[in-house]
Formats: C-alpha cells, structure tokens, sequence
C-alpha cells in the first residue's frame, strides 16, 4: 500500500495542478495561489486550515474529501463536483460556484455571504450554522438539507425548493422568499417565525 502523501506549512504559488490525482493525501495550513486544480481528482483528500487565492477548481471531482477550516477567495469552482465532502467552518470570499454539483456532506458552519447559487442544487446537505446572508439562491433545490441555525439575512430564496428541509432556530423573516416551496414542515416554521402559533391537533 502506497504512503501516504503529507505536507504541512507549505507553499504553493502559481503551480499547474491540472488533472492531479490527490488521492487521500492531506494538506494542513498549506498556502495554494493561483495553482490551477482544473480536472483535478481527489476521494478522502483532507485540506485543514488551508488558503486558496485565485485558485481554479473548475471541472474537478471530489469525494469523501475534506476541506476544514479553509479559505477561499477569488477562486473558481466551475463545474465542479463535490460528493459527500466535508466542507465544515470554510470562508468562500468573491467566489465562482456555479454550476455547481454538491451530492450530500457537511458544510456546517460554512460561510458564503453573498455567494451566487442561482438554481443550483444542494442536495440532502448539512448546512447547519452555515452564513447565507445577502446570497442568491433564487430557484435553487435545497430539498432534503438541515438548515437548523443557519443565517439567512438578505438571502434571496425566491422559487426555491425548501422541501424536506430542516429549518429549526432558521428566521426566514430575514430571507427574500417569493413563491418558495415549502413543506408541511416548512410552512409551520414559517408561520412561526411570523409570530404565529400552529396548533396542529
């Protein structure tokens, strides 16, 4: 069995990455500037702590990979596709995520205020304590997602598909809904958040 790949405090600027097979190596509180990841393929890499600055992801595959804690900003996730990863407590900052393929994982924690998610698909996510704020999700499907605690101030929600999902502690008094789709569930919570009490019997 091959060892496995480490680095650690490491750097990485302006680097041809393209169609890298990552396998499970693990990265932690390395530096990645303008490294082009294009293709690139990864199952049960882990990133912790990492920096990406105007990195490009477009067109990778990832599975059961990790990216805990990292920062990216400037950096373009075209195409990409992330199936079951582990994207907890990471900062997206002027980012390009979409098209974008998200196949469950947990993003709890995530911060990505502002991030353009426009009819994209988020399918059966954990997204807990994620930061949505000002974020366009308009005719996004989030069906099957925990949302409980996550920010959703200024998140533009409109035709949506909210169905299945978990929306406790969620204010949607704070998002731009407009012909969203909820749940039974879904409308309890929001009736609630309204001031209003359901009385279900």
């Amino acid at each position: 069995m091959a060892e496995r790949e480490e680095y650690a405090d490491e750097t990485f600027d302006d680097e041809d990455w393209y169609a890298r097979e990552l396998g499970d190596a693990l990265f932690v509180r390395c530096s990645f500037t303008e490294v082009d990841l294009t293709e690139a393929r990864s199952k049960g890499a882990t990133f912790e702590e990492c920096e990406f600055s105007r990195c490009k992801f477009n067109a990778a595959e990832f599975s059961a990979t990790a990216f805990v804690g990292c920062t990216f900003r400037r950096t373009s996730f075209f195409g990409v596709t992330l199936d079951g990863c582990k994207v907890s407590g990471s900062t997206f900052v002027e980012c390009v995520l979409r098209p974008i393929t998200v196949r469950g994982g947990q993003w709890v924690g995530a911060v990505m205020r502002g991030a353009d998610l426009a009819k994209q698909t988020f399918a059966d996510v954990k997204l807990s304590d994620a930061d949505l704020s000002e974020a366009n999700l308009s005719e996004a499907t989030l069906r099957g997602c925990d949302l409980s605690f996550a920010t959703l101030r200024g998140t533009d929600l409109r035709k949506a598909d909210l169905r299945g999902c978990t929306l406790s502690a969620v204010d949607l008094r704070s998002a731009i809904l407009g012909e969203t789709k909820l749940d039974l569930a879904g409308a309890v919570a929001l009736a609630e958040s309204l001031g209003a009490v359901v009385d279900v019997e």
